[in-house]
């Protein structure tokens, strides 16, 4: 597009991520402003698993976790082999989840992400519903294989969209807050402004 950048037109199916099944298909073009900002991404999908089925397990993941006597702790999940012990999974997720706002942010035409290792997390035990953790995040760049880490805070509640906070070192040192549309679901994203880590 003439001083705008440049629009991809993408048809992608997606999976469960925990059990690999065929989640739905998706429909999504992309557009790579000129400017050093994120991508405009406008995405359609059909799911293959129905709204109660996925409110069900966004509700077991939570019980999961807000049922838990202490707060939760853990270090390099996966550890060097690969291995994530089954308490530390719902942790995981939410790293996954929360994570994706932050390499879909920070994603260029010439640069992609994936999440390597949770570095380290900590819960946070708040008087309300919500579920809080802090996470420290390494980050895969490819292609130049750098490995980047983020210092995460998200914020979740059933039906309510996931609520991101980050900041990336050593290339960026401001505050950044994630925002996005999506609710009813850990994988949707919700703006936060004004609370400092």
């Amino acid at each position: 597009i003439p001083n705008s950048g440049h629009k991809y037109y993408l048809q992608f199916t997606t999976e469960d991520y925990k059990s690999g099944e065929n989640a739905g298909s998706c429909l999504a073009t992309v557009l790579y402003p000129k400017t050093k900002s994120p991508p405009v991404v406008n995405i359609k999908c059909m799911h293959t698993k129905d709204q109660k089925q996925i409110q069900e397990e966004d509700n077991t993941l939570y019980r999961k976790i807000k049922h838990q006597t202490k707060p939760i702790m853990g270090n390099n999940i996966p550890d060097s082999y690969g291995n994530i012990e089954p308490a530390l999974e719902p942790v995981w997720a939410l790293a996954v989840a929360g994570s994706s706002y932050i390499m879909w942010e920070k994603s260029t035409e010439n640069l992609g992400y994936f999440m390597a290792q949770v570095k380290s997390v900590k819960q946070w035990i708040r008087k309300d519903d919500f579920i809080e953790f802090d996470y420290t995040v390494l980050l895969h760049e490819i292609p130049t294989q750098e490995i980047i880490s983020c210092h995460m805070r998200l914020t979740w509640l059933p039906g309510r969209p996931l609520k991101v906070k980050y900041f990336c070192a050593p290339e960026n040192q401001g505050l950044e807050d994630g925002s996005g549309m999506e609710s009813g679901s850990a994988a949707g994203i919700l703006h936060e402004g004004g609370a400092n880590f």
